[in-house]
């Protein structure tokens, strides 16, 4: 399997000197979605990511907003990265997108040659250790206008929310089909199986939605390789070998597990595909969705 070519659909990069990361900087504690994060509080390259991914065929990656005090400034140092060494070969952008100036930011990170899309956090949960957000913005008008800017500007979106609140965004979702949608993280199912399973029923019977298979240390602490085949299984039933897509989130997902414990938990729980559907799932997936033009 670490042979087959690999399109890393969800990977971060910061240089600790270059931006400002609020979930990475001092007071470190327990509290909070992500846990402790002083593990991984250090300047995280590209070189670092290929040395922690040397024992994959790494052939490509999307780039995924690392939460930098300035958006417009990350995009600009990845293009430059891009651009001199030919990764990473996507880049989502973050935007607020309930900001009434969006369309500017949309606008100028369009104009980035790698740029495919844009994220905005949402999760939003009643629980604090588990928020990202004072509040669930996604019932606003003005998010919901932010949102059907992306298309104007060739954008791509990247959800990541948590199970509770799908119903509500599957319905806005569902009246933007010229916006393509990338499910973050399995799904964010923190709260039970059934809950899980009924917000990704929902959002998977809508053709232009799917999914990255990632993150499940947010769910199962400790990450264990049973559990994770279960809910990557489920997954790929919901949304099919053509909508779904293996991704580390590196080196967030460290947190939970190193690389290889992590990808080869992925790739056991696809072990008895065909060798059509691990290659979509490892990389030609992503090289549609995220509109690479690679060769996979």
């Amino acid at each position: 399997m670490r042979d087959l070519p690999f399109i890393d659909a969800h990977v971060h990069l910061w240089d600790l000197s270059r931006d400002r990361y609020a979930w990475l900087s001092p007071p470190f504690g327990d509290a909070g979605p992500n846990g402790n994060t002083q593990s991984i509080a250090r300047d995280h390259l590209l070189d670092d990511y290929l040395a922690e991914a040397a024992g994959w065929n790494v052939v490509g990656m999307v780039h995924l907003d690392a939460g930098a005090a300035n958006p417009l400034a990350e995009t600009d140092w990845l293009q430059d990265m891009a651009d001199v060494r030919g990764m990473p070969n996507g880049i989502v952008a973050n935007a607020s997108l309930d900001d009434p100036s969006v369309g500017a930011l949309l606008a100028d990170h369009s104009r980035r040659r790698n740029v495919r899309g844009i994220r905005h956090i949402v999760n939003w949960h009643k629980d604090p250790n588990r928020t990202y957000t004072p509040r669930d913005l996604t019932g606003d008008e003005a998010w919901a206008r932010g949102f059907g800017l992306l298309a104007k500007y060739g954008l791509s979106f990247d959800l990541q929310a948590y199970p509770d609140q799908v119903a509500g965004l599957a319905r806005l979702i569902e009246r933007h089909p010229e916006t393509p949608v990338i499910v973050n993280h399995t799904g964010m199912g923190v709260d039970g199986d059934a809950n899980w399973r009924a917000a990704m029923k929902t959002i998977a019977a809508l053709p232009h939605v799917s999914i990255k298979i990632s993150g499940l240390g947010f769910v199962y602490r400790p990450f264990t390789a049973i559990a994770v085949r279960d809910r990557v299984r489920e997954t790929i039933d919901l949304f099919g070998t053509g909508r779904a897509m293996i991704a580390s989130n590196f080196p967030t997902d460290r947190l939970f597990a190193d690389f290889d414990t992590t990808l080869d938990a992925l790739a056991d729980a696809i072990a008895d595909f065909s060798e059509g559907e691990r290659r979509a799932l490892f990389a030609r997936n992503a090289n549609r969705i995220y509109r690479l033009g690679l060769d996979v």
